[in-house]
């Protein structure tokens, strides 16, 4: 009899041992599985949905067109190794080279002249902390382009420094391109508000950023 209760008494404690056991796996399991849906949850904050729509697509590319055709963004989009400048776009008078960085060679280098900020006075160099052509691996050229093939061009990740649509949509606020409407006296700004060729940007990428025909 004492043997019996014994055995009872231990197959009770091995019981609640398995039960704790189950529990505790349990309890594991699903704070893993919370913690994965969370993370999960985080990786698609931001990602914009698209809807298609190639007729606002088009049209907002359009307006996007004449600001990157503006000297404020075409002079450092140039087709050969170097920038231009002023509002005519003519091949830049101390000749500077592009470099493999985009940021000059040697002792020519972007930020010799062109300071943090826009230097004082009629026609002198404008500034930006970040001032430089892009790279050599990656010249992202905007002269000569067509509306259609810049818009190609700009959502191809092999030739706009490898951005997916998140990383377009945030280059709208780079601190480069807002310069373009802060180049210094006795320059033009491009022909839309900084407000309005963002929205156009936006608009054309959100709605599919189909390329215009031509």
């Amino acid at each position: 009899m004492i043997q019996k209760g014994t055995n009872s008494k231990l197959m009770s404690t091995k019981t609640k041992i398995i039960l704790i056991a189950v529990i505790l796996v349990s309890t594991i399991g699903l704070a893993f599985t919370v913690s994965m849906h969370r993370i999960t949850e985080k990786e698609y904050i931001g990602i914009t949905p698209i809807k298609k729509d190639s007729v606002a697509s088009v049209a907002a590319f359009k307006q996007v067109y004449k600001v990157l055709m503006s000297p404020r963004c075409l002079n450092c989009h140039p087709k050969g190794d170097i920038p231009l400048q002023g509002d005519n776009s003519v091949v830049h008078t101390m000749q500077p080279k592009r470099g493999k960085d985009g940021k000059g060679v040697y002792a020519m280098k972007c930020a010799n002249c062109h300071q943090p900020e826009n230097s004082p006075g009629l026609q002198t160099p404008p500034g930006n902390p970040e001032w430089h052509l892009p790279p050599a691996d990656m010249k992202m050229v905007f002269e000569g382009k067509t509306a259609h093939e810049l818009a190609k061009q700009l959502v191809n990740p092999e030739l706009n420094g490898h951005k997916d649509l998140e990383k377009l949509i945030a280059h709208a606020d780079d601190g480069l391109v807002k310069a373009g409407w802060n180049p210094g006296k006795g320059r033009t700004v491009p022909p839309l508000t900084h407000a309005q060729f963002k929205k156009a940007w936006i608009t054309w990428l959100q709605t599919g950023a189909y390329a215009p025909a031509k």
